[in-house]
């Protein structure tokens, strides 16, 4: 089967019933997507999948033929991160950091959809469990990437 993951075409004769998180982590190296819940319900593993946040463990392989596949590897680098990723640390999201890729990867799905997302877009889109609790800053980091942070969306009180 081949796979288009992060714009590389990947073959792989893993079982097609495999969910992509486990191909991802360990098939291909690529631990930046999390191993949360296994049920969808966490987020942790969030991937793009033609442009849409989906869970990748609960995605199986035989799904994906014909389709593009992104992972937070495809976001950013140290010298130059997504505006997201750098909004991350100016709105000082990440506490634990367990969930943040996850986070990101639905963050960046909402702002492809909605470039200037209000606070109840983000509520609805960002459906990702943290655990530290961030979610005012994950809301502060979102305007800001998008161009709308303000004072009061700086997130100190998060």
């Amino acid at each position: 089967m081949e796979l288009n993951i992060n714009g590389k075409n990947i073959n792989t004769d893993a079982d097609p019933n495999m969910p992509l998180l486990w191909l991802l982590r360990d098939e291909l190296n690529m631990t930046g997507t999390k191993f949360g819940c296994g049920v969808a319900a966490c987020g942790a593993c969030t991937v793009h999948l033609d442009g849409q946040a989906v869970r990748s463990c609960v995605t199986p392989l035989a799904s994906l033929a014909g389709k593009k596949i992104l992972t937070i590897e495809s976001l950013g680098t140290t010298d130059k991160p997504h505006a997201l990723q750098a909004a991350w640390i100016a709105e000082q999201v990440p506490q634990c950091g367990y969930c943040q890729s996850g986070m990101l990867m639905a963050a960046t799905a909402l702002l492809a959809r909605k470039p200037k997302p209000s606070d109840a877009d983000i509520d609805e889109a960002m459906t990702n469990i943290c655990r530290c609790g961030t979610y005012q800053r994950v809301r502060a980091a979102i305007h800001r990437a998008a161009g709308k942070a303000t004072i009061a969306s700086t997130g100190l009180g998060a």
